[in-house]
């Protein structure tokens, strides 16, 4: 087992508690890490760069524009319905045809939500993000392939 481990827990290990007879048993640093080279630090430069673009930034804007709202409602339809459940089964319990219930139609209606929330998803990505997202990471290939020499 390291020490540098981020999951080693040194308290649960014996570590630092106190010995008995003479304090606290010393806790081992952690072995130093070597630092970064130049070309990380540029290529690292070069997500930041990206990060921050226009590009970026629009492609980030579409994606939530889409997905806070859809959740939003998905959310609200979802705890509508088993709020209603809950609070009035009376309701729920209406016929509608046959054995079918108010119940059932909202229970497949939820399954049903789910299935166009996810071909609207899709549909929404293709045609507003992909071509966006898809430019943006060649551009920034390009750049950290310039970065690193050529090769990747």
């Amino acid at each position: 087992m390291r020490y540098d481990d981020p999951w080693y827990d040194a308290l649960a290990s014996g570590w630092g508690e106190s010995g008995g007879a003479g304090g606290a048993v010393p806790i081992p640093e952690p072995a130093a890490r070597p630092g970064r080279t130049e070309r990380e630090d540029a290529a690292a430069d070069v997500y930041l760069q990206v990060q921050r673009s226009a590009a970026f930034q629009e492609v980030r804007s579409r994606y939530r524009r889409f997905v806070v709202p859809a959740c939003v409602a998905f959310f609200g339809w979802y705890v509508g319905y088993v709020v209603t459940a809950t609070t009035a089964p009376g309701l729920m319990a209406q016929p509608v045809a046959g054995a079918v219930n108010v119940a059932m139609l909202a229970g497949l209606g939820q399954f049903l939500t789910t299935f166009l929330l996810t071909w609207a998803y899709a549909r929404h990505a293709r045609l507003r993000r992909d071509r966006a997202a898809l430019e943006l990471r060649w551009d920034t290939q390009e750049l950290t392939r310039g970065i690193r020499g050529g090769a990747s």
